[in-house]
């Protein structure tokens, strides 16, 4: 999707529309602290809810939070079933907070595989924030960037086959438009928490020109401070879209 203007910050540089985040580290923390990975993952959901209000304090448009991947059920059984857990608390009662807080629920990944307990709250949040017209919060639930792409891929070949459209029709903004963040603006800064330097399969058409910022504080320890900070770091960097520097 073109880019929309961005906001200013307080430099006068552009603020980031859209920002998504990779919530990591909440078992380091819980094992720094002698603490069991559960611990870890419940004030994960703590720092959730400071983010978001951050988030729209600070005029974000649209928040992406990486909350499960694809690749998290090879966990133990025992953490997916308390990761499951929280999603369902947090799904029954931030629903109401959201609505007050004029904030707009959409989930993206593959739901198949998600209990229908689950699935069924998501599309009850859902539906309770649509009118909502603050910040968009988009949670990532067993989701996959290379499993995206080819069920987009899949769809535009089907679409084609069908004679639907023309294949050399196909272009950029066609297959972003078959990608679950269809009608979204990319990413424009992505952050990712505890240290580590790599997307794991997160948004990977999407963050083609992100601006990255790594922090070293594990997850459950981000607050207001940290995203704003990584946002004026946003606001240094010149964006060049392959274009030569100015």
């Amino acid at each position: 999707m073109s880019a929309a203007p961005l906001p200013k910050i307080a430099n006068g540089a552009p603020a980031p529309l859209h920002v998504a985040i990779i919530m990591d580290g909440n078992g380091r923390w819980a094992n720094a602290r002698g603490k069991p990975r559960t611990a870890g993952h419940r004030a994960g959901a703590e720092a959730v809810r400071r983010t978001i209000e951050a988030a729209a304090e600070l005029d974000v448009k649209y928040l992406t939070l990486f909350s499960f991947s694809s690749e998290n059920w090879k966990r133990p059984a025992t953490e997916v079933s308390d990761l499951m857990g929280l999603l369902r608390l947090y799904l029954r009662k931030e629903v109401t907070t959201m609505v007050d807080k004029n904030v707009r629920l959409k989930v993206i990944g593959e739901r198949s595989r998600l209990s229908a307990d689950i699935v069924n709250a998501v599309e009850e949040a859902e539906a309770r924030t649509a009118h909502c017209n603050g910040l968009i919060l988009v949670l990532a639930l067993n989701y996959g960037g290379r499993d995206e792409i080819v069920q987009a891929s899949r769809a535009l070949a089907k679409a084609a086959a069908d004679g639907d459209i023309d294949p050399d029709a196909i272009d950029e903004t066609m297959f972003a438009g078959a990608l679950e963040t269809a009608g979204m603006p990319d990413p424009d800064l992505l952050i990712r928490t505890s240290g580590e330097q790599r997307i794991s399969n997160f948004l990977l058409w999407q963050l083609a020109y992100a601006e990255f910022v790594f922090i070293d504080k594990h997850w459950p320890d981000f607050g207001s401070d940290d995203l704003a900070a990584a946002i004026k770091e946003f606001g240094k960097r010149e964006r060049r879209f392959g274009t030569s520097s100015a």
